[in-house]
C-alpha cells in the first residue's frame, strides 16, 4: 500500500496510510491537540475531523481556540438543541434551520400546537446535557436528492424537504447523531461528548425565510462555549448588557420615547435626551470647523430624477420613501451626498479650491422593515454627521488619512477602542472595474501607511464604492458599526463634476463620503450602554442638582442654582419638602454627576457641599470655585 504525503502548515511532512483522518493526524502529534481538533482544512476545503484523506494533501487542523473552530462547536450545539427538542416534543415540532451566530446560535422550529416559553429552557438544557453525556458519534452521510427528500418526508419534516428542493443539487449531506438526522453542509464535531457548556437565552418569532408572507416560526436563541468558565463569564456580560440596555435606561433617565401614534422607528426626544443630542452635535460642529470643513445643508426631498442619476433609484429604492409635489415625483433623502454634489456644481471649480469638505448634520429617512427596528440602534428617521470631501486624485490619500486621524481623536475623547475592516464591491453596484480598483487600493494604501490593522469584508461595500468600516468596542467588548469612510470615483462621473487643473483642462474630482459618529441616534444608543447612563460630566444633560435640607435654605439654594446657570452649568434645583436622603438617592438613580447639599452651615458660610453620584463627598467650596472645578473636569475630555 502506497503511503500518502501530508503537508502541515509549518512545512513539515508526514507519511500516512490512505483513509487517515485529520483526527488521526492530530493524535499522532499529541493527545492534547486531538482533544482540541474539531475539523480540518484539506487542500483548503473544510472537512470533518473524522473525514478520510485519500490522497496527498496539505492539512491544517481547526481547533476549538480559533474563531472557525468555535463556530463549528456552536453549530454542533444547535444540532444538539434541535435533537433535544425533537426528543422532548416529537412530531409536535418541525425543525427548519439552525446556524451559528456571533456569541452563540439559534434554531427555528415550526409548531401548530406548542409554544415555547423560557420556563422550558431548563428542561431542554437537561436533555441536551443527557445527549452530550451519551457521547453520540456525529456522522456525515451523502444522499441523492431523491433519497434525502424521501427521508425527511417520511419523518414529516416538510421544511427540510423544501430546503432540499430549493437547493436543486443532485447530492446533499446529512448528519446523524443517535436518532436525530439533520440536513447540513457541515462540518461538525466528531461526537456530542465534546459539547460541555451551553445555555438557552431567549425565544422570539421569525418568519420562514425572513418573508412576512410565510409561516411564523419560533426561534430559540442559545449560546455555547468550550468550558463552563467561559460560559459563566459570557452570561455575566449578558446580564450586565440587560442592565445597560439603552431602551431601559432611556425610559428611566427620561431621554427619549417611541409612540405607535407617531409611527414605528421614529424617535421622540425628551428634554434631557434632546440636550444630550445637542451637546454631541455642538461638539461635532466645533471639531469639523477646526479641521477645515464647511457647514452646509440640503433639502429633505429631491426630485426622483436626481435619485435615478445617482443610481439610488435602481440600487436603493426599496429603502426609500417617495412623494409627489405638483405632479412631480420626489424622493425623501436616505443620504446627503446629492445636495453636496449640487453645491459643488453650483459654480466653476479650480484645483486651487480643492479639497472642499462639506459637512452636514443631515436628517435622513430609510424604510427599514419593522422586524429589524431596535430602539435607537435601528430607526427609520435619523441624523448623520455626514460629510463629503471632493478632492483631486493626488489629494485622496491625505484626505483618507485625515479622516482616520479624525476618527482616532474623537473615539479617544469618548473612550472607545475600535477595529477596522475594508468592505469591497458588492454584487449590486455601479461604476467600472477600474474605478472600483482605484478606490479600493486608495483605502488599503492609506491603512497600510498608517500601520492600522484591518480585515477585508468581501462584497459588503456601498453600491457606489468600497468603504472602511470602523467598529467601536464598548465597555462589554461588543462591536458597533458607526464610523465609515467611502471612496467614490463613480458619482462624480455620473453628476459630471469637474475642476480645472493646473494644465487648464477639465478633470474629474474624487469624492470621499464619511461619517465619524455615524447616525447620532445609534451613537447615543451605544453611548448610553457604554457608560451605563453614567455620562461624563461634559455631556451629562444635567450636570448638577442643588438640594436643600429644609425650607430655611430654599432661597439660598435657588440663588446658587441661578449663579451656576449663569456660569453655563446645566443645573436643576430640588426644593421639594422631602427627606434629604430621598432627594440624594433620586438624583443618584437619575445618574446626575454632582449634588450640591445646602444646609444652614453652607448658607451661613456662602458655600456648597458637593457630593459625587458615586457617593464621594468633597470639601465645601464657594459656588465660583465649584464652577471652576467643573470646568477643569470637562477640560480633560476635550
Amino acid at each position: 500500500m502506497s503511503m500518502l504525503k501530508i503537508t502541515l502548515p509549518d512545512g513539515s511532512e508526514k507519511q500516512v496510510e490512505p483513509g487517515t483522518t485529520p483526527l488521526d493526524i492530530a493524535r499522532s502529534i499529541g493527545e492534547g491537540l486531538a482533544r482540541q481538533t474539531v475539523a480540518a482544512r484539506v487542500d483548503g476545503r473544510l472537512v470533518d475531523a473524522n473525514a478520510s484523506i485519500e490522497g496527498d494533501a496539505a492539512v491544517q487542523l481547526v481547533t476549538l481556540n480559533t474563531p472557525e473552530g468555535l463556530e463549528i462547536y456552536r453549530h454542533s450545539s444547535a444540532h444538539l438543541m434541535a435533537h433535544a427538542v425533537k426528543e422532548l416534543f416529537g412530531t409536535e415540532v418541525q425543525v427548519t434551520i439552525g446556524p451559528a451566530i456571533e456569541n452563540g446560535f439559534y434554531y427555528d422550529f415550526y409548531s401548530e400546537s406548542h409554544t415555547f416559553s423560557p420556563e422550558e429552557f431548563e428542561t431542554i438544557e437537561r436533555k441536551m446535557a443527557d445527549l452530550a453525556k451519551e457521547n453520540l458519534s456525529i456522522e456525515r452521510q451523502e444522499l441523492s436528492r431523491d433519497e434525502a427528500i424521501a427521508l425527511f418526508r417520511g419523518m414529516g419534516e416538510t421544511y427540510k424537504v423544501q430546503l432540499i428542493e430549493d437547493l436543486g443539487e443532485p447530492m446533499v449531506s446529512v448528519y446523524r447523531q443517535g436518532s436525530f438526522v439533520d440536513l447540513c453542509r457541515g462540518p461538525h464535531l466528531p461526537s456530542t461528548g465534546m459539547l460541555k457548556a451551553f445555555k438557552l437565552t431567549s425565544v422570539a418569532g421569525a418568519y420562514w425565510r425572513g418573508n412576512e408572507h410565510n409561516a411564523m416560526l419560533q426561534r430559540l436563541y442559545a449560546t455555547a462555549f468550550p468550558d463552563k468558565k467561559e460560559l459563566k463569564q459570557y452570561l455575566h456580560r449578558l446580564e450586565e448588557a440587560k442592565k445597560r440596555d439603552h431602551r431601559k435606561l432611556g425610559r428611566e433617565l427620561d431621554l427619549f420615547s417611541f409612540s405607535d401614534e407617531a409611527g414605528a422607528g421614529l424617535v421622540i426626544w425628551h428634554p434631557k435626551g434632546a440636550m444630550l443630542r445637542t451637546l454631541i452635535e455642538d461638539f461635532e460642529r466645533r471639531e469639523h470647523l477646526k479641521r477645515g470643513y464647511d457647514i452646509v445643508q440640503g433639502p429633505q426631498i429631491l426630485r426622483t430624477e436626481l435619485w435615478k442619476t445617482s443610481g439610488h433609484f435602481d440600487n436603493y429604492r426599496e429603502n426609500m420613501y417617495f412623494t409627489e409635489v405638483d405632479e412631480q415625483s420626489y424622493g425623501v433623502k436616505p443620504m446627503n451626498c446629492l445636495a453636496h454634489m449640487l453645491i459643488y456644481k453650483s459654480k466653476r471649480r479650480s484645483y486651487r479650491d480643492l479639497p472642499l469638505r462639506y459637512f452636514e448634520l443631515g436628517t435622513v429617512h430609510r424604510h427599514e422593515k419593522s422586524g429589524v427596528l431596535h430602539g435607537l440602534l435601528r430607526v427609520r428617521g435619523f441624523t448623520q454627521d455626514d460629510a463629503h470631501i471632493l478632492c483631486t486624485p493626488e489629494q485622496l490619500d491625505g484626505e483618507i488619512k485625515n479622516v482616520l486621524k479624525f476618527v482616532q481623536d474623537v473615539m479617544g475623547i469618548f473612550g472607545f477602542e475600535y477595529e477596522l475592516e475594508i468592505s469591497t464591491r458588492p454584487e449590486k453596484s455601479i461604476g467600472s472595474d477600474e474605478a472600483w480598483e482605484l478606490a479600493t487600493n486608495a483605502l488599503k494604501n492609506a491603512l497600510d501607511d498608517t500601520g492600522l490593522p484591518y480585515e477585508v469584508n468581501e462584497g459588503d461595500g456601498a453600491f457606489y464604492g468600497p468603504k472602511i468600516d470602523i467598529k467601536l468596542k464598548d465597555a462589554l467588548d461588543r462591536r458597533w458599526q458607526c464610523a465609515t469612510i467611502q471612496c467614490d470615483f463613480t458619482l462624480p462621473e455620473r453628476f459630471d463634476l469637474t475642476y480645472v487643473g493646473s494644465d487648464g483642462e477639465k478633470h474629474r474630482p474624487v469624492m470621499v463620503h464619511r461619517v465619524i459618529l455615524g447616525a447620532i441616534e445609534r451613537f447615543i444608543g451605544v453611548l448610553i450602554e457604554h457608560f451605563a447612563g453614567n455620562f461624563p460630566l461634559w455631556i451629562s444633560p444635567v450636570q448638577v442638582r442643588v438640594v436643600n435640607v429644609t425650607d430655611n435654605q430654599a432661597d439660598y439654594a435657588a440663588q446658587v442654582c441661578d449663579e451656576l446657570r449663569q456660569a453655563g452649568v446645566r443645573v436643576q434645583v430640588d426644593l421639594r419638602n422631602e427627606k434629604l436622603g430621598f432627594k440624594i438617592r433620586e438624583a443618584q438613580m437619575e445618574k446626575v454627576p454632582y449634588m450640591l447639599v445646602i444646609g444652614d452651615q453652607e448658607m451661613a458660610a456662602g458655600t456648597v457641599a458637593p457630593r459625587h453620584r458615586s457617593g464621594e463627598s468633597l470639601e465645601p467650596m464657594t459656588p465660583a470655585d465649584f464652577v471652576h472645578f467643573l470646568e477643569e473636569e470637562c477640560r480633560q475630555y476635550h
